[in-house]
């Protein structure tokens, strides 16, 4: 089969297509037919060498993926051959055609959601809800502002927010990242790129300030973020890129967190509870994964640059 391999921690350039042999199930193992694979930034943290995690050499990148089940090991129940999945992790890798997961990293993909918008589902919608949900404990009554919202995690927290009813702003860098916002459910958009945007926001709540921010790049915002929130609000940093200075007294005089977390943290009955919201919201339609660039595998060098551009509209897939 046909698999991006690492070989050395390093820029795009280490991303090479190569042949490799097709792995085969063992006990608890399936083997998926992948069509399209999500590129997510922590990917490329983990090919630069820069990631908490490090695999061992060489390997194949990617976790989330979307396809057909090829082939089960005995005493598997939860799919079976012709199944449509989508991938929560994976042994292999799922920049390929073929990647072999766990039993329990393989989910239902409603038929409705095609293998390119399947690709892009578990981590940005498994950390949109962690993050609403698990770590901010957000209420319907609330105000969520999320940084880079046409991104892939971005939208994934606008629709989530929606279907709870929350209060929400948006900021993105371009006209097309803001309509995108406006268009999946934000009550207002904010152009981050712009001077001055901080005080729209505060001046968007009456003074009162946002009760939540998800944030995609503490280490640009976070000592901003804190001057915006209302009393008793969270800031849930779900990206960073460096280091960052904050003033404490901005999180004491609002009773405020800072709170972080990692997708790879999560607990069993976390997962769960997850994968139970992503699977209700997709076959409802209150979840749209929204697929920005679609590419041939054998472009995994030129992705893994896109993906950390600014001006993010969706998410970025590799079609096998």
């Amino acid at each position: 089969m046909k698999a991006i391999q690492v070989h050395e921690f390093g820029g795009p350039e280490v991303l090479k297509l190569e042949e490799i042999a097709t792995p085969k199930p063992e006990a608890g193992q399936v083997l998926v037919r992948i069509h399209a694979a999500g590129v997510n930034p922590y990917d490329t943290y983990m090919r630069a060498g820069t990631y908490a995690i490090k695999p061992p050499l060489p390997y194949t990148p990617g976790s989330d993926a979307a396809g057909v089940v090829e082939a089960v090991s005995p005493g598997v129940r939860k799919v079976k051959p012709g199944d449509r999945v989508y991938t929560a992790k994976t042994l292999t890798g799922a920049y390929a055609e073929y990647a072999l997961t766990l039993e329990t990293q393989v989910h239902r993909l409603p038929q409705k959601i095609t293998f390119e918008q399947g690709a892009g589902i578990w981590v940005p919608y498994g950390t949109a809800y962690h993050a609403l949900f698990h770590s901010a404990q957000a209420h319907a009554s609330e105000t969520v502002l999320i940084h880079g919202a046409s991104g892939g995690v971005g939208h994934a927290a606008i629709q989530f927010a929606h279907s709870m009813g929350l209060t929400i702003f948006g900021t993105a860098s371009s006209q097309k990242g803001l309509d995108m916002i406006l268009r999946e459910g934000a009550d207002k958009a904010f152009d981050h790129s712009k001077p001055g945007y901080l005080d729209e926001i505060m001046k968007a709540t009456g003074g009162r300030g946002v009760d939540i921010v998800l944030e995609m790049l503490a280490n640009v915002n976070l000592g901003h973020d804190l001057k915006l929130l209302a009393t008793n609000g969270r800031v849930i940093i779900i990206g960073n890129r460096g280091e960052v200075t904050i003033n404490a007294r901005d999180l004491m005089s609002r009773r405020a967190s800072a709170r972080g977390f990692t997708l790879w943290g999560i607990t069993e009955r976390e997962e769960a509870d997850i994968h139970a919201g992503i699977i209700a919201g997709l076959e409802n339609g209150t979840l749209r994964p929204i697929v920005g660039k679609e590419m041939p595998l054998a472009e995994a060098s030129r992705a893994h640059k896109e993906v950390l551009e600014p001006g993010a509209h969706g998410k970025i897939v590799l079609v096998t």
